[in-house]
């Protein structure tokens, strides 16, 4: 049991410690105690830990930073600062004699010696009220982080440590401690069939949040990969939405993150909630989700959305907000349906890029396959392995195509197409067009992501090819999604 405990803690040293995981640790805010240190950099360290809820002082507000700090509130505040999971539960074996589930610091003792960082000291007492030394705080953060002691007693703060350590100079100690923590997954929570929640120790780094370092450093066995780049959620510190494939029924997954000790799941069977599906174009369809079900698309909820995204707003740690608990649709990238025409054969329609909820809605498009169009009349049927719908058909109908209205050349490798209308959303996507000189020369040009701006999209010159200066082309749509009548550009010199 005590070896089970221990691995349990170590693997779910997680942020559910209220607003700790929520609030930046470089984060200030003006005094909270009613009396302060006398050296600026320790009120800094006791700001930014009192902000994260890590320190919350005596009864009549003070903090006394120059107090010797006890066993029991270095507990409290070692487990509080890097995130340790303190749920403790009734099969839980209690080591201490003189520790009980009545006094305060419990979870956090017990929570700290399953992880091997604070033991008793003498004959199964835990010594709550004795005051601790620089050497003995230094091991009880190494242990917990998961490094040599040797990396917290070169932090600047700790040759100055009073041989009894004072509450403003552990408060120190701990801040440049988190500066330096490994980071590595302290809590995995599976919130979806396609969507896991990851905290980690510490932030990842901006550069390793792109998409080739983080497929390399998110390794899942049996088949499982990252969909798409993590997204850090609004408000938090270290926990990330992650995109994965539909994770099969009954399988039991493995994360490593950066060669560290796996991390276990259970794959999820719960699947998206959404509610209908209708034609878009002659070859496009889209599915719809609602907040009002319950159901949140994560860019209402990640921080790289949260100024962009009208009606964004934070979520708790299990996805709460305003009373509503929301199932969050993460990326949709490499996802796909089926579609089933009546009396036909299923065809795998796949998501068009960047088409999620790009229009205001919670409605991303999928594109037919081999160029296959709807044929009026018939009704289709839309399914998949990683959502239920609830009305699941629509009935085809002609929809007029898109029309080009004008192109122009932006230089010799790119092009602007605008059609006669915006298409308020990302439906340029995959499009191409082709561009036939006099000579009978034919060039051709795709649509490049993002660029949309209206009814206005670039499209980029395939297999390096350039525009002739002086030389008109005739553009036209490759494909039944646009019309074009008479419509030219020309590369002035």
């Amino acid at each position: 049991m005590k070896n089970k405990q221990k691995v349990l803690a170590a693997l779910t040293i997680s942020a559910t410690v209220g607003l700790s995981a929520l609030l930046p640790y470089h984060a200030l805010a003006a005094n909270p105690f009613t009396d302060s240190a006398s050296v600026a950099q320790i009120q800094t360290a006791i700001e930014q830990l009192a902000q994260q809820q890590v320190l919350s002082g005596y009864e009549n507000n003070s903090f006394k930073p120059n107090q010797a700090v006890t066993r029991s509130e270095i507990a409290k505040m070692v487990a509080l600062s890097f995130h340790v999971n303190t749920s403790v539960d009734a099969t839980t074996v209690n080591p201490f004699q003189d520790v009980s589930s009545k006094d305060w610091y419990y979870n956090y003792a017990i929570s700290l010696q399953a992880l091997g960082a604070m033991n008793d000291v003498a004959g199964k007492q835990f010594g709550g009220a004795q005051t601790i030394t620089s050497e003995q705080l230094s091991s009880i953060i190494a242990k917990v982080l998961q490094v040599d002691v040797t990396t917290i007693r070169q932090l600047p703060s700790y040759a100055s440590l009073s041989s009894q350590v004072t509450r403003g100079q552990a408060a120190l100690l701990l801040v440049e401690a988190q500066k330096v923590a490994p980071v590595r997954v302290t809590k995995l929570e599976v919130l979806n069939a396609i969507s896991l929640q990851v905290t980690f120790s510490a932030p990842i780094p901006t550069a390793e949040l792109e998409l080739d370092p983080a497929s390399k450093n998110f390794v899942f066995d049996n088949g499982l990969a990252i969909n798409n780049v993590p997204r850090l959620k609004t408000g938090s510190v270290s926990t990330y939405i992650v995109p994965v494939p539909t994770q099969k029924a009954g399988t039991t997954y493995s994360l490593t993150y950066k060669g560290q000790p796996a991390v276990t799941f259970t794959a999820s069977t719960e699947k998206i909630r959404l509610d209908s599906t209708a034609q878009v174009a002659n070859d496009l369809f889209e599915v719809e989700s609602h907040l009002t079900d319950g159901v949140a698309d994560y860019g209402y909820v990640i921080a790289a959305y949260s100024k962009g995204r009208p009606g964004s707003f934070i979520v708790d740690e299990n996805n709460r907000y305003n009373g509503t608990t929301y199932q969050i649709l993460s990326s949709m990238r490499n996802r796909q349906v089926q579609i089933t025409p009546e009396g036909g054969a299923t065809m795998t329609a796949n998501y068009l890029p960047f088409t999620q909820a790009t229009d205001g809605r919670q409605a991303p498009k999928f594109i037919l396959p081999n160029g296959e169009t709807f044929h009026p009349g018939v009704t289709y049927t839309v399914s998949a392995d990683w959502a239920t719908l609830k009305n699941p058909t629509f009935t085809a109908k002609e929809i007029a195509p898109l029309q080009l209205q004008s192109a122009a050349a932006v230089d010799a490798k790119t092009i602007a197409v605008t059609l006669t209308q915006d298409p308020k959303d990302e439906i340029f996507v995959s499009r191409r067009v082709t561009l036939t000189a006099a000579d009978g020369t034919v060039l051709t040009a795709e649509y490049s992501l993002t660029t949309r701006k209206g009814a206005v999209g670039t499209f980029t010159l395939l297999n390096n090819a350039q525009l002739v200066p002086d030389t008109t082309y005739t553009v036209a749509p490759v494909g039944a999604w646009a019309t074009a009548t008479g419509v030219t550009l020309n590369l002035k010199k």
